[in-house]
């Protein structure tokens, strides 16, 4: 496995979020990470990221323990996360936000980036903060992946677009499913995450509740709606 997450413990100051979650994820899989708000689900990616350091358990990368290493040293070895607070530079132009984090032989160059993300080509000279909600969003994509990630963590990265720019992300997203990386993907988007997703995990109170296919969730949506049904 080429991300292996084991019985980690998160807390925010004396609140625990994360209770022993474990999961993993294999090289170039998709993977859905769903629950109702508050179960957890950003403080998952956060965890991996090291932006919040988990109190016990381990997180494996390609069989390197990371659990206690630095968000920038885990960004170095290949890890990205695109917030869902998306936080562009809104100063910068749109071609300057996407290359800030350019890594020299990454295979996303300027000219790969345009090709998957069309609707920017022509705003490369824009600001970061002139941009619409759905454009930052690719915007911030586009960055994330220019920094050439092994694992990209993309956290509702449809969250309060437009129909039209939730087709566009899912275009994109359905495009990397291709490629040599590896998602894990946090998405409200019941429909839009098991389109895309190779498997579903569910996180309930900041655990485990389920595993299974994205196959399995379509052909039984009961079996999720028991979870993220508003009660």
């Amino acid at each position: 496995m080429l991300l292996k997450i084991d019985s980690i413990n998160t807390f925010y100051g004396p609140s625990q979020a994360i209770h022993g979650v474990s999961f993993d994820i294999g090289n170039r899989e998709v993977v859905a990470l769903l629950g109702r708000n508050g179960a957890g689900k950003s403080t998952t990616l956060r965890s991996i990221m090291g932006l919040n350091p988990v109190a016990s358990g381990t997180i494996a990368f390609d069989g390197q323990d990371i659990s206690r290493l630095s968000p920038q040293a885990i960004s170095r070895m290949g890890i990205t996360l695109v917030p869902e607070t998306r936080d562009p530079f809104v100063l910068l132009t749109v071609k300057e936000n996407i290359m800030l984090g350019y890594r020299p032989g990454s295979p996303y160059t300027l000219d790969r980036l345009m090709d998957l993300f069309p609707l920017l080509a022509e705003l490369l000279k824009k600001k970061g903060g002139e941009l619409s909600g759905g454009q930052q969003q690719m915007m911030v994509m586009a960055r994330g992946l220019a920094m050439g990630p092994r694992v990209l963590l993309l956290d509702e990265p449809s969250q309060g677009l437009a129909p039209i720019m939730v087709k566009a992300v899912a275009s994109v997203l359905k495009q990397l499913k291709g490629e040599d990386l590896t998602l894990l993907l946090v998405e409200q988007n019941l429909s839009m995450a098991l389109e895309i997703a190779d498997r579903v995990v569910v996180l309930e109170n900041g655990s485990v509740a389920d595993t299974f296919t994205s196959e399995e969730g379509r052909s039984n949506p009961a079996r999720l709606e028991q979870y993220l049904a508003v009660h």
